[in-house]
């Protein structure tokens, strides 16, 4: 779940940490399939990034219509708005005649025939960054079972969110180092460097079998190889989703397993394939993951 750029998110309106941050509707969705296969109910998941205090759903599982997909949620309007500002979870167990919600969204949650609904959100620096919802079709209580399973699930998300914002203001530190030509070889500089250096392999740590560890591993390294005043080893350059499906192929995942862990589909992946062997001039996946290595371009 690697190098494509994200929505808004903060330290990275322009500039090398929109570049690198990982789009996190792409863990938000990896969340939701989770959820779903741990529901013995069948269940509807849906949810989204809050951007500026506004949600928009952009992902969804398990709905019969589309209306729930794109919709905006409003701060205070809805489950979704009340848990932005309360930053904790509500829930009805019977939507249609709930009195503690507003009703604005009544007509694509009536059409989905949802009855009983949670939205729980996640929290980052004192603030709803998106929300997560399970609903059913018929009257559930929303007990401890459903509370812890979306609170993991909520954790989860929030952790690989603040690593994200942590790397954002590690590479936007960078930036201002090296703003209006100043050298990038003075003593100042290279310590910074350094101590990013060594945070970012303790960030690593914490996520080893995340695909954003990979990238935290890419870019710790271009800060030790800057520290060093590393020249660049080669013209080839790979996108971050080259990276990504190199590092999982040079660990023996099929075409099938890198699908699932960067949660895109298998054509994706063999797009991505395809471009890395074009570029490294490999006629086989072995020999592109050689290349790469040999080059610098993948541990």
């Amino acid at each position: 779940m690697a190098v494509t750029c994200a929505e808004g998110p903060p330290y990275s309106a322009e500039g090398s940490a929109r570049l690198l941050r990982p789009r996190d509707d792409d863990a938000l969705r990896a969340e939701l399939r989770v959820i779903a296969q741990e529901f013995v109910t069948p269940a509807v998941v849906f949810g989204g990034p809050v951007s500026e205090g506004t949600l928009k759903i952009s992902e969804t599982l398990g709905t019969r219509t589309s209306g729930l997909r794109g919709l905006s949620i409003s701060p205070r309007l809805g489950l979704g708005g009340r848990a932005i500002i309360q930053l904790r979870p509500q829930s009805v167990e019977d939507y249609a005649t709930a009195r503690t919600i507003t009703h604005d969204y009544d007509r694509p949650v009536i059409n989905e025939g949802l009855r009983s609904i949670i939205a729980v959100p996640v929290v980052v620096g004192g603030g709803a960054r998106a929300i997560i919802y399970a609903a059913f079709r018929q009257s559930t209580p929303m007990g401890g079972r459903i509370l812890d399973m979306l609170g993991r699930a909520r954790d989860r998300l929030a952790a690989e969110i603040n690593i994200r914002d942590e790397v954002d203001r590690r590479v936007a530190l960078i930036d201002t180092l090296v703003e209006g030509g100043q050298a990038p070889a003075t003593s100042a500089l290279i310590e910074g460097i350094r101590e990013i250096h060594t945070e970012l392999r303790v960030l690593t740590r914490t996520t080893p079998d995340s695909a954003l560890a990979t990238s935290l591993h890419a870019l710790a390294d271009k800060l030790a190889g800057l520290s060093r005043g590393d020249a660049p080893a080669t013209d080839v350059t790979l996108s971050g989703r080259e990276v990504d499906v190199l590092t999982y192929i040079a660990l023996g995942c099929t075409n099938a397993a890198v699908a699932q862990r960067l949660s895109i589909k298998p054509e994706t992946v063999k797009h991505y394939l395809r471009g890395a062997m074009g570029k490294l001039d490999a006629r086989s996946r072995v020999e592109a993951v050689s290349r790469a290595r040999r080059l610098g371009l993948l541990q």
